[in-house]
């Protein structure tokens, strides 16, 4: 991995959550209120950029309508 590129498993976690996401139909700022989050803060998940706290996974499982091991499911 290049310096400063973002960890793969945080890039598919990103992509997991913006598939959910567009699943809803909902943009980054329908999904952030959902979830209770800003919508910058979801945005940088998309992108790859946050390994997300316990909460927050939580949170954002819950926004999706699934379980947080759906969102994190063979993940290494």
């Amino acid at each position: 991995m290049a310096p400063g590129a973002a960890p793969p498993q945080l890039i598919e976690f990103g992509d997991r959550v913006r598939a959910g996401r567009r699943l809803l139909g909902l943009s980054q700022e329908g999904l952030a209120e959902r979830a209770g989050l800003d919508r910058t803060y979801v945005g940088s998940i998309e992108r790859g950029e946050r390994n997300v706290a316990l909460l927050n996974l939580l949170r954002l499982a819950a926004a999706l309508d699934v379980e947080l091991a759906e969102l994190v499911r063979d993940m290494h």
